[in-house]
C-alpha cells in the first residue's frame, strides 16, 4: 500500500509541477502581449485557459482520492493539503493571466499611451515570484519560498506608485481615462498573481517545516543552512 501511495503521490507532484509550467508560460505571454501590444499571444492565452481548467479538476480529483483512499497522515497529508491549496492558487492565477492578456487586446488601439514605466518593474517581479515559487516547490525550499515573500512587498508599493500616476493621468484628458483603466486593471493582476505566489510560498513552509507563517511575514525567520 505504501509504494503504491508513493507512486501516486509521485504522478500527482509531476502532474502540479507541469501545471506550473502551464501557467507560467500563460503569464509570461500576457505580459509580453501588455507590454509589446502583441494580440497574438494574449489570443494564445486565452485560449489556454480551459486546458489549465481541466488540469485544476483532474489534480483536485487524484487527491481528494488519496485523501479518502489511504487515509494518509503526517507529512503525506500535509503534502496533499498544499497540493490542493497550489493547485487552486494556479488556477486563478491562469485567470488573470487571461484578464491581463483581455487588458493587452484593449490596449492595442491606443498605441501612443505611456504605460508606466513601473509596470515593467511589476512584470519582472512577478514572474520571478512565480518562479521562484516553483523551485520552491520542486527543491522543497523554504528559504528560497521565504525570497517569494519577501517581495510581495515592493509589488504592493509598485502597485501603489502605478495607481497615483494613473490617476494624475487621467486628471490631465478625458481621452486619458479608458486607457488609463485598462493599465489600472493590468498594474491590479499583476499584484494579484504576485499574491497568489506569496500564498504558495506559505504553503511550501508548512508543507517543509509544519509552521503557519501567513499573517505572521514579519516575524518569520527561514532556517539557515548548516
Amino acid at each position: 500500500m505504501t509504494k503504491h501511495l508513493d507512486r501516486e503521490l509521485q504522478r500527482l507532484r509531476t502532474s502540479l509541477v507541469e501545471q506550473f509550467g502551464i501557467v507560467e508560460q500563460m503569464i509570461q505571454h500576457s505580459v509580453k502581449a501588455l507590454t509589446e501590444r502583441k494580440s497574438e499571444l494574449a489570443d494564445q492565452v486565452i485560449r489556454g485557459d480551459s486546458d489549465v481548467d481541466r488540469r485544476e479538476i483532474h489534480i483536485e480529483e487524484e487527491c481528494l482520492k488519496l485523501l479518502a483512499l489511504h487515509q494518509p497522515v503526517a507529512t503525506d497529508m500535509r503534502w496533499l493539503i498544499s497540493v490542493v491549496k497550489t493547485n487552486s492558487d494556479l488556477e486563478r492565477m491562469a485567470d488573470l493571466a487571461c484578464n491581463i492578456a483581455e487588458r493587452a487586446k484593449s490596449l492595442e488601439i491606443y498605441p501612443l499611451f505611456p504605460a508606466p514605466a513601473e509596470i515593467a518593474e511589476m512584470v519582472h517581479i512577478s514572474t520571478r515570484m512565480v518562479r521562484d515559487a516553483l523551485d520552491s516547490f520542486v527543491e522543497m525550499d523554504a528559504a528560497k519560498a521565504a525570497s517569494v515573500i519577501s517581495d510581495d512587498d515592493r509589488m504592493d508599493a509598485l502597485n501603489r506608485d502605478v495607481i497615483s500616476q494613473l490617476q494624475d493621468t487621467m486628471r490631465l484628458s478625458p481621452d486619458n481615462v479608458d486607457p488609463a483603466l485598462h493599465c489600472f486593471s493590468a498594474s491590479r493582476h499583476l499584484e494579484r498573481i504576485a499574491d497568489l505566489a506569496t500564498n504558495i510560498a506559505e504553503d511550501l513552509i508548512y508543507l517543509v517545516e509544519g509552521r503557519i507563517v501567513r499573517h505572521l511575514h514579519d516575524t518569520y525567520q527561514p532556517p539557515k543552512d548548516n
